[in-house]
């Protein structure tokens, strides 16, 4: 059954915001060590956005994003959040949510260490 569902995105002209939600089970997301958002562009490998701990809620974003996205979670609503600002063309992409349940070493931005994963939602800037 589907566990992360995002929404959120659509097109925007460069310079503008969006903010993307993933509803998520509430038991994975009480369960997720960490939570993040990553991003495919076409021809592109999926790249980790931005991340966020469980426990004391740390957060990392990749070089690109620092200073206009912001990660965030909402427990009531067990939803992610990623808050766009200033919007670039090159920020255009499938956007994913992404769950983690399992306690490691790997970077929070790895793709390679998260195991439940949404459907997407697509991010256009021009």
């Amino acid at each position: 059954h589907v566990q992360l569902v995002e929404s959120g995105g659509g097109s925007v002209q460069a310079g503008g915001s969006l903010r993307l939600s993933c509803a998520a089970s509430r038991y994975l997301f009480s369960s997720s060590f960490c939570m993040g958002w990553f991003r495919q562009a076409p021809g592109k490998l999926r790249e980790g956005v931005a991340a966020i701990y469980r426990g004391d809620r740390t957060t990392y974003y990749t070089d690109s994003v620092k200073g206009r996205f912001t990660i965030n979670r909402d427990i009531v609503e067990s939803t992610l959040y990623l808050r766009m600002n200033r919007l670039r063309a090159e920020d255009s992409a499938m956007y994913y949510c992404a769950a983690r349940t399992e306690m490691g070493w790997g970077h929070p931005l790895s793709r390679y260490e998260y195991d439940y994963w949404g459907q997407g939602t697509q991010v256009t800037v021009s």
